[in-house]
């Protein structure tokens, strides 16, 4: 028969039930308790009760409201009378249910008859469990039905709209208090008849007992017994896989601008660490993205290692050595880096551009960023969508909200609801997510690791094409993902005008030219289009590359500091008479050649600027490309990623611990005759006692610290004294164990 109290109940309970109470709640078997007591004494605080409510979801969470206002926290109350306060439409059965899994966290013990609650629970759940104000002794003796119905409409309004929850109202007549027959108003009159409460200058209470008589037959209000609907949408596995490719797709072409733009021009570190405002919509502005996806991008590329801070006086974000790695690695590849980062960044990238609880506006990169719950959060949002048919979407992400919202009420926070829509945001701008389900590859990194899901993502992946378009108004149109060799090669002579199923380049002068500075011949391009290009060449794109590799390489120069050299000694008189280009200090040191002190790289960068098109070339006199590769700076250390698993100890682990406490109820409750206290009589005296017991076979009570301090007792039978060692059996775990003598604090004889 269950106790009267926790400890009782806890002490009737068999292993295994204690075994799963410490897997839900793992808090209190750290470090394992001397015995029930102590195990119940920690399940009663608050902090762990807290964690233990945590997780329950909207309708548990109603019945522990219940139980508190049934006053279960200091006398023991019948499930019945929990079934009447949850109301008409409540199935008992869900009500029991719910009764189970809170016996089940040694939130709430006791048979059905009589159920109790831990105290710790009524002060944790909430203000105002059920949406009720405080109960107010004075109206039990109160007819209060009779004094309703002598309230006017207007004043039986106000008590039934404070009814619907929440209790309290704010009113400027809450400061007044005077006699019926002054009253004004319907606040003045209900405060004057003790119907409403006065709790400070502006705000007013309804007690409990008028809020449960107004409701009727639905004491609780309108309890939600089930998750609500999760409308959802068959939209097919390959529909929502290939969907996701183009995200993944997307956001790598992003990354790669954005290196590209910090390589040449990389942005400083903000004094309390950080990316400032302005250089984050140069980002956006750069990629034609928004801020939000900008700050997405930055933060993957720090995480992932391909960004870091330089250090030093003005430190800058500077791309590491570890971009060239990644940008030659596959795009399968490199979208798994990006999502397990991003799976297990402990940071929320949507609170850049919000302000604190002190106004302070949040940065990108910085350490106000930091959440730890961001990763288990993440994880629990992706759950839900693992849990429907692979294909199935859903259609609107409210209902996600509503349904985590029920699940766990009490988590996240303020930041509830909006963490629920800004995990969705990001894992559909990484592919793990798309149309509102999640990918083949998403499922397999939550459920297998990075390694799987990238066969996986390559699997989504549009084959790559060998060929491209070329318009007549000099766009090259890539109808899909490019062979990496021909995406090089376009890239290197156009740029990307816009992205999305199908990628459209421009080229322009500026382009051609920089495809000469690299080395490529005009012969070279010609070819490319030729070879690569579905559609005709238009004569206008010929006629473009012809013109400029014709001026293209005439001036060509070399370290001297720098030479320029030409065929045509005409040209070089006028690139020396030309007073635009002085300040690059030429002096003709034969007819057709022209030597500075200056590197060549300013040279041939004044010469363009001046309306010239000079090429570089390498001490065989080809031509060579002098663009800086961009700012690197030595990148950190990359280890393994590990997916998100909290430690959790085995069962047998926790059945250990279990015949501990167990051990330490029977020792504390067996009759044992004077202790022998080692730190006031000796070790001597403990081992005088000990080899007694061990020679008439006799069970001893024995007092231990272990390793971590941590004091237990024990009721063994000894088998040997020696060696400074007791070795001796312990019925609890059918075993032979061995205990130091200097952590015996105290030993006594059981007595029969």
């Amino acid at each position: 028969m269950s106790g009267h109290s926790l400890v009782d109940w806890l002490r009737t309970q068999d292993e295994q039930v204690l075994v799963e109470l410490l897997r839900a709640r793992p808090d209190l078997a750290t470090p394992p308790p001397a015995d029930t007591s102590v195990l119940a004494t920690r399940a009663g605080m608050r902090a762990s009760v807290v964690r233990a409510c945590e997780d329950l979801d909207a309708f548990t969470r109603t019945v522990l409201d219940a139980l508190a206002i049934a006053g279960a926290d200091t006398e023991p109350q019948p499930v019945t009378r929990i079934n009447r306060l949850m109301g008409k439409g409540v199935p008992a059965a869900r009500t029991k249910e719910a009764v189970q899994r809170l016996r089940e966290l040694a939130v709430a013990w006791g048979p059905d008859t009589a159920l109790s609650i831990v105290p710790a629970a009524a002060e944790v759940i909430s203000q105002f469990p059920g949406n009720l104000g405080r109960a107010v002794p004075q109206l039990d003796e109160v007819d209060l039905p009779e004094a309703l119905a002598k309230l006017d409409p207007a004043e039986r309004r106000l008590l039934e709209t404070l009814a619907a929850g929440p209790p309290i109202g704010r009113t400027k007549d809450a400061g007044r208090a005077v006699p019926l027959e002054r009253a004004e108003n319907p606040v003045q009159s209900l405060m004057a008849r003790g119907l409403l409460l006065r709790r400070d200058n502006e705000t007013v209470e309804l007690p409990r007992q008028l809020g449960l008589l107004l409701r009727g037959d639905r004491p609780m209000g309108q309890v939600q017994v089930s998750q609500p609907e999760l409308r959802v949408t068959g939209r097919g596995v390959s529909t929502v896989d290939s969907t996701a490719a183009g995200a993944a797709l997307e956001l790598l072409r992003h990354l790669e601008g954005l290196i590209a733009l910090w390589s040449s021009e990389p942005p400083g570190v903000l004094r309390a660490g950080g990316l400032g405002v302005r250089e984050l919509r140069r980002v956006a502005k750069e990629l034609e993205i928004d801020e939000e996806r900008a700050t997405l991008l930055v933060e993957l590329a720090v995480d992932a290692g391909l960004i870091d801070t330089s250090g030093g006086g003005e430190p800058e974000w500077v791309p590491t050595t570890h971009v060239e790695p990644f940008l030659a690695a596959a795009p399968d590849q490199q979208w798994a880096t990006l999502a397990v980062g991003w799976l297990e960044l402990p940071r929320l990238p949507a609170l850049a551009g919000r302000r604190d609880e002190r106004d302070k506006l949040l940065s990108p990169l910085s350490n106000e960023l930091r959440r730890p719950n961001a990763v288990r959060e993440r994880h629990r949002v992706l759950g839900v969508l693992a849990e429907l048919p692979a294909g199935s979407c859903v259609g609107d992400v409210e209902d996600l909200v509503a349904a985590l919202a029920w699940r766990a009420p009490a988590r996240g926070g303020r930041m509830r609801d909006d963490l629920v829509r800004w995990i969705v945001a990001e894992a559909t701008a990484l592919g793990i997510v798309a149309l509102g389900g999640l990918s083949t590859a998403g499922a397999t990194l939550l459920n297998e690791g990075p390694g799987e899901a990238a066969k996986r993502m390559l699997d989504s992946l549009p084959e790559p094409i060998d060929h491209v378009l070329v318009q007549a108004d000099l766009t090259v149109v890539a109808p899909g993902r490019l062979e990496p060799e021909l995406a090089a090669d376009i890239a290197a002579v156009a740029d990307v005008e816009s992205a999305g199923g199908a990628t459209v380049y421009r080229i322009t002068e500026k382009t051609v030219r920089r495809a000469l500075d690299a080395g490529r011949t005009a012969a070279e391009l010609h070819e490319l289009f030729a070879k690569r290009s579905r559609t005709p060449i238009p004569q206008s794109l010929s006629y473009l590359i012809d013109d400029i590799s014709r001026k293209h390489g005439q001036l060509r120069g070399g370290p001297a500091g720098s030479f320029l050299r030409c065929d045509d000694p005409a040209l070089i008189a006028e690139v020396l008479a030309n007073p635009d280009i002085a300040r690059l200090e030429l002096r003709r040191i034969a007819p057709t050649v022209l030597v500075s002190p200056l590197a060549l790289i300013e040279v041939l960068e004044g010469l363009r600027e001046s309306g010239y098109a000079p090429a570089a070339e390498g001490p065989d006199g080809a031509v060579v490309d002098l663009r800086p590769a961009g700012h690197r700076i030595p990148g950190r250390p990359q280890g393994a990623r590990r997916l998100f698993s909290p430690a959790r100890p085995s069962g047998e682990q926790l059945a250990s611990v279990v015949r501990q406490i167990q051990a330490g109820d029977r020792a504390a409750d067996a009759p044992r005759g004077a202790a022998v206290s080692t730190s006031v009589l000796g070790t001597a005296a403990t081992m005088a006692l000990l080899q007694k017991a061990a020679d008439e076979g006799r069970m001893v009570w024995i007092g231990v610290v272990d390793s971590h301090g941590t004091a237990s007792q024990q009721i063994v039978t000894p088998v040997r004294v020696a060696g400074g060692v007791l070795d001796a059996f312990d019925a609890v775990v059918d075993m032979v164990r061995r205990f130091p003598l200097h952590r015996i604090t105290s030993t006594a004889l059981v007595e029969d």
